[in-house]
């Protein structure tokens, strides 16, 4: 059980009520679409970027409280606890934590009025977990502005973005950027749908302005900085991976309950006791180790810990894949056809194991740090 403050639990509770009665009908629907008006709805309820400072329109709360949304609304409705995901826990978020005023400003309002959204684009066709060797690169003109080239692909929400958080290259190494998508400098290249039917885009960059206030990480710190918000970005993802399990589960226990075989319900059989007992004991310990981590953070100033968000990440997606898949199971053939909230569910999930850094990736980091600092304290 969490110790949350009287404002979280309320936050929680309410959340809870408005998802069940406001979401449920329409939950399994939107097929890859952003469900605009669950979104609106959240914004003018005020729990659209509850994590994001109230002067930008923001709820003023910490990563925690944005992490209970994503997971109460995710229970219910997946797609809206992944659009929450991305604008509190992502881009946005970068913005806010490293962003010049003037851009706060600008894009932080809309964002948290559920006016618009903020794209983060990272990969490119020859580098995605190496970011190190991405291509795209600032550089000085004659006159001394900054302009921006390359190109980036499997970028979510294009569609639906103003801007987006571009890594990139600078002189003295990695950095990134907010690039307006209107700008003239943009050429969409294509638009990919993955498995789960969510749009992804490819894009190239030529000779796009950088003005100085658009440029949010550089410098020696720079990298540094960026990885500061990807630990949150991989703590969101656990997040949702947390809402989809705890969705699965919840299905898979109401139709268990409801089918009968063999003269009783199937729920009343002790393997089917069992996977449920085993599908709970992943989850709650994914939970555990994902808000650890965060309540962790939190503590630290807001900076999550290298090891424990790598930690969760893995497990959580781990946790996913597996509970999705037995409570699929559970449904029988019935889970396994088109247009079913589980085929849809093991769809979904499956992109936790890539997204915000894959399996791979978070089992070298967690090598990393044990190699450098040895077994963390026992307290």
């Amino acid at each position: 059980m969490l110790s949350l403050t009287d404002e979280q639990r309320m936050v929680l509770e309410t959340l809870q009520d408005l998802a069940k009665s406001e979401f449920a009908d329409d939950a399994f629907s939107w097929q890859g679409e952003t469900p605009w008006d669950n979104i609106e709805l959240l914004a003018d309820r005020g729990f659209l970027g509850i994590n994001i400072a109230e002067e930008y329109g923001g709820g003023g709360m910490d990563e925690l409280a944005a992490m209970l949304t994503i997971e109460a609304v995710g229970e219910v409705c997946p797609d809206t606890a992944q659009y929450l995901y991305e604008q509190q826990m992502v881009a946005p978020r970068a913005i806010e934590m490293f962003g010049s005023e003037a851009v706060k400003e600008r894009y932080l309002p809309q964002v948290t009025a559920g006016e618009t959204c903020i794209a983060i684009a990272i990969s490119e066709p020859e580098a995605g977990s190496d970011v190190a060797s991405m291509d795209t690169e600032v550089t000085e003109t004659d006159g001394g502005d900054m302009v921006l080239n390359g190109e980036k692909i499997w970028v979510s929400s294009v569609e639906d973005a103003d801007a987006a958080v571009v890594w990139t290259k600078f002189p003295e190494g990695l950095g990134t950027v907010l690039v307006p998508l209107d700008d003239p400098g943009i050429e969409i290249a294509q638009h990919f749908t993955n498995m789960a039917g969510y749009t992804q885009t490819q894009f190239y960059m030529e000779d796009v302005p950088v003005p100085e206030e658009y440029v949010l990480t550089r410098g020696p710190d720079g990298f540094k900085n960026q990885l500061k918000a990807l630990n949150w970005e991989r703590l969101g993802s656990a997040t949702v991976a947390n809402a989809m399990g705890r969705c699965a589960l919840s299905k898979a226990l109401e139709y268990a309950e409801d089918r009968e075989q063999f003269d009783q319900p199937i729920a009343e059989f002790q393997g089917m006791q069992w996977k449920f007992a085993d599908m709970m004991k992943q989850l709650e310990a994914s939970r555990a180790l994902t808000y650890r981590a965060a309540t962790t953070a939190i503590e630290r100033g807001r900076i999550p810990a290298r090891m424990e968000t790598s930690i969760a990440k893995l497990y959580s997606a781990e946790m996913v894949e597996s509970v999705v898949s037995e409570a699929l199971q559970v449904h029988g053939a019935n889970g396994y056809q088109q247009g079913h909230p589980l085929e849809y569910l093991y769809r979904l999930q499956r992109g936790r194991r890539i997204a915000a850094g894959t399996d791979e990736v978070q089992k070298n980091q967690i090598a990393a740090v044990l190699r450098e600092d040895g077994l963390p304290p026992l307290a």
